[in-house]
């Protein structure tokens, strides 16, 4: 789609108004990507199938944002109205007054040519629990917060009941944290196989089994360089949480001597929480499970996705349904009382009656945790590269009303949630989880409640402190990290300089 900005009366460049406007782009025409025609606006817009001119007028008393859309069932004009003396308050301020009105503006004209609203309405980006947990601790009841999303952002209400449910979940994790606490991601980028929907950075352990104990013995040196800046900073764990890739994918050997490290250099003594992902059933055994429970982990993920045979097939899953149920009944046998298990909705070679037998299939083992993913397309994936049929965005929806309603029924509640790009029907992610029994990490994470430290390839540490967000990336690939280690090592000063500030 092409974007035009008349320029003349925006304040700033309109390049800082591309992201807004490719947001809600996405939103409305998924299929579409975003060009900057060079040169001044055609004179004939009138025959444009496939654009959008967006226009600012300042009167006296009022602003219009207007935006034009263009498509192949015609044109429509989108107009969103603010005060003028918006224009006159601080730089922060005037660009995200213009940037919701572009949005609110865009989306008026986009769902008049669609003849429909999408459930999220005109919100976009990863986290709209955002608003509503703000809302809340301003002293908004949630039946104001979830009308503010109807009404302000046209929300349908099932989508903003679910984001005021977790912003609940959000505010009472907020007020358990406490001064001088963080959290700890540590990525171990390595499965056994690539999955079809994956971009994560991870490698195939087939091909670079040899890159393994070199990346653990680099990533044992990050985690003593990051347990003496805790200390010198009198910083202390809240929760902890190893992911990827797979973690299991390490030896047991190997992840004994990586938690047994955890254990002696990290100052873990208030943690609360500490989650491994298991993930792959492909990759869990009886002695890894054992060493997990002997180093406190008392959280862990088995992510069957699926538990049809023909998509996990059609995903590169090189296992079975059984497979997951034999995992799952291994973790109860080594006493793990909270598992987490992740599906995902809209897998090629799905249905809406193939995730409904999955996810009945999952209640029926008990997970205390049920996490429900709506499949995205990212770049770098299989998926993505090959394409090949998926559920259209209405099976996916309705995949998701329906595991709303079961999962609601069986006693989990909503605890967290987020959104990503190229998502099928424009969706969410949710996690459900039977009261008390919510992951503390998940929430602090996506909502940024308090600062979340992470180690190895991949990891992007989120220092956060009241109105400042810094973030610090490790290098992202395996080979990456390793030739780049004492930056990685360096980068801790960072950490110390962002506090002691």
């Amino acid at each position: 789609m092409k974007l035009y900005f008349e320029t003349s009366n925006f304040p700033w460049s309109p390049e800082r108004y591309r992201y807004a406007a490719e947001q809600m782009m996405l939103t409305l025409f998924p299929e579409e990507r975003p060009e900057y025609p060079e040169g001044p606006l055609p004179g004939d817009m009138i025959c444009e199938k496939d654009a959008a001119v967006f226009t600012l007028h300042r009167g006296r008393a009022r602003t219009d944002l207007s935006v034009l859309v263009f498509r192949p069932q015609g044109y429509h004009n989108g107009v969103a109205r603010f005060p003028s003396q918006e224009l006159d308050r601080s730089p922060e301020e005037v660009y995200h007054t213009v940037q919701h009105a572009l949005k609110l503006a865009f989306y008026r004209a986009g769902t008049a040519l669609l003849g429909r609203e999408p459930p999220w309405g005109a919100l976009t980006g990863v986290r709209p629990v955002k608003l509503p947990t703000r809302a809340l601790l301003a002293g908004s009841t949630p039946e104001q917060a979830q009308k503010e999303l109807e009404q302000e952002y046209r929300v349908s209400p099932q989508r903003a009941k679910l984001a005021v449910d977790c912003a609940r979940a959000s505010v009472e994790a907020l007020r358990s944290l406490r001064p001088g606490e963080v959290s700890l991601y540590i990525g171990i980028p390595f499965c056994p196989t690539r999955c079809a929907y994956c971009s994560f950075v991870s490698a195939d352990v087939g091909r670079t089994l040899k890159l393994v104990e070199p990346y653990l013995e680099g990533l044992l040196q990050e985690v003593e360089e990051t347990g003496r800046t805790l200390e010198e900073l009198g910083l202390t764990i809240r929760s902890f949480y190893m992911g990827g890739g797979t973690p299991t994918t390490l030896t047991a050997g190997q992840m004994d001597r990586l938690l047994a490290k955890c254990q002696e250099v990290l100052p873990l003594s208030g943690c609360t929480e500490r989650t491994v992902e298991a993930g792959r059933p492909d990759t869990i055994t009886r002695e890894k499970l054992e060493v997990l429970r002997a180093r406190s982990v008392g959280r862990i993920s088995i992510n069957p996705q699926t538990l049809r045979a023909e998509v996990l097939e059609a995903i590169g899953r090189g296992h079975s349904a059984g497979d997951i149920r034999t995992a799952y009944a291994l973790a109860r046998d080594v006493g793990f009382d909270c598992i987490n298990m992740d599906l995902i909705a809209g897998l090629p070679r799905d249905s809406f009656a193939g995730f409904r037998d999955s996810l009945e299939g999952v209640l029926a083992m008990g997970p205390e945790n049920v996490t429900v993913h709506t499949l995205a397309l990212k770049k770098g994936s299989r998926l993505m590269e090959d394409g090949g049929a998926l559920p259209d965005g209405d099976e996916v929806a309705k995949m998701l009303d329906w595991s709303r309603q079961v999962l609601t029924a069986h006693g989990h509640l909503p605890y967290y949630l987020y959104r990503q790009k190229y998502m099928s029907g424009s969706l969410e992610n949710v996690g459900w989880a039977r009261p008390g029994t919510e992951s503390l990490y998940n929430i602090v994470m996506m909502e940024e409640l308090h600062t979340v430290i992470s180690l190895g390839a991949g990891g992007v540490t989120k220092l956060i402190a009241p109105g400042k967000i810094l973030r610090l990336a490790n290098p992202k690939f395996p080979q990456d990290y390793l030739s780049g280690l004492d930056k990685v090592l360096g980068q801790k000063q960072d950490i110390k300089t962002f506090y002691q500030q």
